[in-house]
């Protein structure tokens, strides 16, 4: 039995379909059971409630033979270690009592590097996985860069105004990964059982290539046949947008610390290898996943 929190996300539910179409047993972490598609709700096995409540990770759990760990860390929170930490521990003791063999985990590039010391929801995850690591659970922690889907965030600008904006230097290169190739990857550590007992590694994943934001808005303007651009903003007008809409001011300093980080070089510890190269280019993806998002109309954005 494989558990898969964060079911209903990008990730999430992209490794239930893949741990499914092999044949392994399901059993997910949800909140909302109703926002699991039909034709998969109907083959798992649902844990209703929050992967923060002891009660619920003890249930869910028993009998595991790996979990998949995601955080989407709360927007709302008291600051980023509560954010992350905070929000495992109750499953961190329950790796403990109920024996899980293994647990493949969502996390970041970064580690040894010194931009991490200022590195903000970077160095709070990377935490977090030292704390899982110290129960002595199996762990491998999927260390990523920038997610292809964040793109989606800002597929209503780049419908109506043809930019999309960020605080990220626009020549500074970094891998990009597609997050169904994140999830690939952590479906055939799910299922490989023979990597238990090796304690604690960090598996990076890279996607097909690096790229930087003005090289990712030539390719979407090739993609959509009309000119998109990138516009560096300054960090506080980053931090002042996500403020206004809903995030806290801890949280908001987090991640404008982390883009930040990004910026002086924090990505660049890891060399790219054939093993931790991922199939998905971003131009397959904006074809995939963003043209469709973007030619929607306004009201579906």
């Amino acid at each position: 039995m494989i558990v898969v929190t964060a079911p209903t996300g990008h990730i999430g539910g992209q490794v239930v379909r893949t741990l499914l179409a092999a044949g392994t047993p399901v059993r997910v972490v949800v909140r909302d059971p109703a926002r699991l598609a039909p034709d998969v709700a109907e083959r798992i096995e649902i844990v209703r409630g929050s992967h923060r409540d002891p009660a619920v990770v003890a249930e869910a759990f028993a009998g595991a033979d790996a979990v998949f760990w995601l955080v989407a860390a709360d927007p709302r929170a008291d600051g980023v270690d509560a954010a992350y930490s905070g929000f495992a521990r109750a499953a961190v003791e329950a790796f403990r009592t109920q024996r899980v063999a293994r647990v493949v985990g969502v996390s970041v590039l970064g580690r040894g590097t010194p931009e991490v010391k200022q590195s903000g929801a970077i160095a709070a995850t990377l935490a977090m996985d030292d704390l899982i690591a110290a129960t002595g659970v199996s762990y491998r922690a999927l260390t990523m860069s920038y997610f292809m889907e964040n793109t989606l965030w800002q597929a209503g600008p780049i419908r109506t105004e043809g930019v999309f904006y960020g605080p990220s230097l626009p020549d500074r290169s970094f891998p990009l990964v597609a997050t169904r190739d994140i999830a690939a990857v952590a479906a055939r550590l799910l299922r490989d059982d023979t990597w238990t007992g090796s304690g604690f590694g960090e598996v990076p994943v890279l996607g097909a290539e690096d790229l930087t934001h003005d090289e990712m808005a030539a390719v979407i303007s090739e993609v959509l046949g009309r000119p998109v651009r990138y516009q560096r903003i300054p960090g506080e007008a980053y931090k002042a947008n996500l403020m206004r809409n809903g995030y806290a001011e801890p949280i908001a300093q987090g991640l404008l610390d982390m883009a930040l980080a990004k910026n002086n070089g924090l990505d660049a510890g890891v060399t790219r290898t054939p093993e931790f190269t991922t199939p998905t280019t971003f131009r397959q993806w904006c074809t995939d996943v963003l043209k469709p998002a973007v030619r929607k109309p306004a009201v579906d954005a």
